[in-house]
């Protein structure tokens, strides 16, 4: 069975609306998937609309919340979300915010090398969704300033880049509490990438974390190992997904991500079915 758990759509900084992203994993045959945009639930309601059409398909709503730790980022993965709850809603506003305080100042930076980016057009590439850093690349690319995606990152926007800029985060515990409290199954996003990973997983199980997205693009079977064993001695389940964002490659992998083996799937769902969101 096909399942991708972790995927983005123009609500964030995919390329494919929720619609048409629901749409290419039904023809995929996708039986799975996860709606998971960067702090933002908009692209629920029209994901879940659009499934209808397809009956085969399940889609689960979700969320990719960025939270900060010194010197790095820690992305935590709400899967069944209550996307219409108000204290959760709240939350994603209050970071939807900072991200465009962020996007205008990494702007003003850019524009200081001698770069000339407009904020304004930064926020119409966005088109109303989550500001990400992948729409001030686009904006430099529009200008011709960059080659591709990557180069934007390498040079300019990326963490050590002369025009990054910190915005306002949750800490991986607050998150991992909000989605928790909030009715939602919370998972540690692609976490081969956090250091000290297993000195940190009680106190995130502690806030409620069920699992760590184990089956990650890109990860090699030593890696997938490293993190089964781990999720196994902290009793956490294994999910999986692309982090598809659109065919170019610029972030995340393709689309219908296979590799989750069908026991991870059942723990997942039996879980959701124990806690009331699956019949």
């Amino acid at each position: 069975m096909k399942v991708d758990l972790h995927l983005h759509t123009t609500a964030s900084d995919g390329s494919l609306t929720p619609a048409q992203l629901i749409k290419r994993a039904a023809d995929q045959d996708i039986r799975v998937i996860a709606i998971t945009d960067h702090d933002s639930v908009e692209g629920i309601p029209e994901a879940t609309l659009a499934a209808k059409n397809y009956k085969q398909l399940t889609v689960i709503p979700g969320v990719e919340i960025s939270t900060d730790v010194p010197g790095n980022e820690i992305h935590v993965l709400g899967l069944f979300v209550d996307y219409a709850n108000q204290q959760l809603q709240a939350e994603l506003t209050r970071l939807r915010v900072s991200r465009q305080m962020r996007a205008e100042n990494m702007t003003a930076k850019l524009n200081g090398l001698g770069l000339s980016i407009e904020y304004e057009r930064v926020l119409q590439l966005a088109d109303g969704a989550s500001v990400g850093r992948p729409h001030i690349a686009k904006a430099l690319l529009e200008k011709g300033y960059i080659s591709d995606f990557r180069e934007a990152f390498d040079k300019y926007i990326g963490r050590n880049g002369p025009a990054y800029a910190e915005r306002e985060k949750m800490l991986p515990q607050e998150a991992v509490k909000l989605i928790a409290q909030t009715g939602g199954l919370p998972v540690l996003a692609h976490p081969a990438d956090i250091e000290n990973l297993e000195e940190l997983l009680p106190l995130y199980k502690k806030n409620g974390l069920i699992g760590i997205e184990t089956y990650y693009h890109g990860y090699s079977m030593k890696t997938i190992d490293w993190l089964s064993q781990l999720a196994n001695n902290h009793g956490l389940i294994t999910t999986g997904g692309s982090d598809y964002h659109n065919d170019n490659g610029d972030a995340g992998g393709p689309l219908g991500y296979t590799d989750i083996p069908s026991k991870s799937i059942e723990q997942l769902l039996l879980l959701a079915r124990q806690k009331g969101h699956l019949k």
